[in-house]
């Protein structure tokens, strides 16, 4: 994560902004000392309005760590699943970057959720597009009743970062003019035999593809 917030173009910007901000705010103090009343109210401004933009770069890079830009229908992991006895099985996420995670879920069906970041076109002009993360895995039961009663298995797929992006979408409505995250995607299939899923993603939400007969 260091490696991709160091190489993130966000960030980068967020450094140029704040030195210059800081810088254009020094000088402005300089100029109010000088009595340079003009000079310093302008450029202690401007300098304020980079630190501004610097923040909200920063605030965009540490966000969108752990989400994938989508562009189109792409695989987001491959799922193996297992029984192991009744309304249990394992299921073992294999993704594109080679990570590999193991859980053990209870249900009749795997459930999958995620969360979708759409940027607005003002947004698209600074090169950030839909994105997603996969949020969480549990099981699913048929019947509502053991919905309600039985064990419950649910484990985070998402990754730890500083900034919950979608989080203060929900929250805040000043990022409505860049952000759209008002919804999440999820997904499930019966599990009643081994076999092999597909997860992908789209622009439109999440869905599950058999690839291997199930009993393989």
């Amino acid at each position: 994560m260091l490696e991709q917030l160091s190489n993130s173009p966000y960030l980068l910007a967020a450094l140029a902004f704040g030195i210059l901000g800081i810088l254009l705010t020094i000088t402005g103090i300089v100029a109010l000392m000088r009595a340079h009343v003009l000079s310093f109210t302008l450029q202690t401004l401007l300098g304020l309005l980079l630190l501004t933009l610097g923040g909200l770069s920063g605030m965009i890079s540490f966000g969108i760590q752990g989400y994938q830009t989508l562009t189109r229908e792409e695989v987001a992991a491959r799922i193996t699943v297992v029984p192991i006895s009744p309304q249990h099985f394992s299921a073992t996420f294999r993704y594109p970057d080679g990570r590999i995670a193991k859980f053990t879920i209870a249900g009749d069906e795997i459930y999958v959720d995620a969360h979708i970041l759409k940027w607005q076109p003002l947004a698209n002009l600074f090169g950030l597009h839909t994105a997603y993360e996969l949020d969480r895995v549990g099981g699913r039961y048929r019947n509502i009743e053991q919905e309600r009663s039985a064990e419950r298995t649910l484990y985070s797929l998402s990754q730890a970062k500083k900034v919950d992006l979608f989080g203060l979408r929900e929250r805040h409505t000043f990022l409505a003019p860049l952000l759209d995250a008002k919804y999440g995607s999820a997904t499930y299939v019966p599990v009643t035999e081994a076999g092999e899923l597909e997860l992908r993603v789209s622009t439109t939400g999440l869905l599950m593809r058999e690839l291997l007969p199930k009993g393989y």
